[in-house]
């Protein structure tokens, strides 16, 4: 065999050798997300309630056609998040408070087909105000909502919502980042007489 056939038999030899080499495919990448240094402002006296809220959003009306006066959103541009809040003035009426605490807890619930833990809990503000608190777990819409009232005169609920498509654990860093915006929100909160 001559140098030229042993080339040719090499090169042949090599080829069919790299073709049974099994391909490994590369781990999907994340986008990285660089969250600025919390910052927060006031609300506009406008409202029956007031809180600080990040300085990196906006104070929307809410739109929606069930919405009310003193709805609004706090919206997270470069998030794509919201945190619908919503208020009703109780007037002394205990009925609509159950009322209400019955349809917090039925919008809370409509996630249980998605989330793989609802973790509920009962805090208190730096206010002395008591806020009940669900942190749902798995790909689900919202990951965090809120109640809070006086029970007499006031009812705020609030609801973190990501208009996006990437999943829960790969929004992490951003949903962990909104709600240390949510309970500053909450331990500035205050009712307006």
């Amino acid at each position: 065999m001559n140098n030229w056939s042993k080339g040719i038999a090499l090169v042949y030899m090599l080829a069919i050798w790299g073709c049974h080499q099994e391909y490994t495919p590369k781990p999907k990448g994340f986008n990285r997300l660089d969250l600025p240094v919390a910052t927060y402002q006031n609300l506009p006296d406008t409202l029956p309630y007031s809180f600080e809220y990040s300085s990196h959003a906006h104070l929307l009306k809410d739109t929606s056609s069930i919405s009310e006066k003193y709805w609004v959103e706090v919206y997270y541009p470069a998030l794509l998040a919201d945190i619908h809040i919503t208020y009703i003035a109780l007037e002394h009426d205990q009925e609509k408070l159950e009322e209400l605490f019955k349809d917090s807890y039925f919008l809370t619930s409509k996630h249980n087909v998605k989330a793989y833990s609802i973790d509920d809990v009962i805090m208190k503000t730096f206010s002395g105000k008591t806020v009940s608190v669900a942190e749902l777990y798995g790909d689900v819409p919202s990951q965090f909502q809120f109640v809070c009232t006086d029970s007499i005169n006031n009812f705020m609920r609030g609801a973190l919502y990501f208009n996006t498509k990437v999943q829960n654990d790969s929004l992490a860093p951003a949903i962990e980042y909104v709600k240390k915006d949510i309970i500053h929100l909450l331990n500035t909160l205050e009712w307006k007489e």
